[in-house]
């Protein structure tokens, strides 16, 4: 059993608008050279209608990882993502993701969903991740937790960046 990932983002625009820049190419581009690390890139993106399926690399530098990490794995943590987001049915969508990284066994998994908020629209996050080192595993996973909830509140700023951008 892992350790869950629970976290939501808030926007002050339409579902239809946030799904919009969810499913743009472009967005993502730019997302990921913005808020995604030494390196970052899209390394294949498909769209569809109102869809998206993306996998993406990421790199978290050595320097910037905790001692328990760098013991295990010294170097950078060099991480694939997967995501993917379903067409808008009525305010609603869901989406997928997961990620792993290289020469770590573990993983990351868990689904988004958007809706109407309060006011707005919110995306909520559900996941897990596992980790499959004896006596470590759950203190990675801790540290694992902390860094993503990071790096979904600077995507979650970069979204409402963007959109406020194309709203205007």
């Amino acid at each position: 059993m892992g350790t869950p990932i629970d976290h939501s983002a808030h926007y002050e625009f339409p579902a239809a608008t946030v799904h919009a820049a969810l499913v743009d190419p472009e967005y993502w581009r730019e997302r990921l050279a913005r808020v995604g690390g030494p390196g970052a890139a899209v390394e294949n993106a498909t769209t569809g209608a109102g869809t998206i399926d993306l996998h993406m690399k990421q790199a978290i530098a050595a320097e910037h990882l905790p001692s328990v990490v760098t013991n295990i794995r010294p170097g950078d943590l060099v991480i694939h993502r997967h995501e993917s987001w379903e067409p808008l049915v009525g305010d609603r969508a869901h989406g997928r993701f997961s990620a792993g990284v290289d020469g770590m066994p573990g993983k990351v998994e868990g689904t988004f969903t958007l809706a109407p908020g309060r006011t707005g629209t919110v995306v909520e996050i559900d996941g897990e991740v596992e980790v499959k080192i004896p006596f470590l595993g759950g203190k990675i996973e801790g540290l694992i937790v902390e860094q993503l909830v990071e790096l979904f509140d600077a995507e979650q700023e970069f979204t409402a960046g963007w959109l406020g951008r194309s709203d205007s």
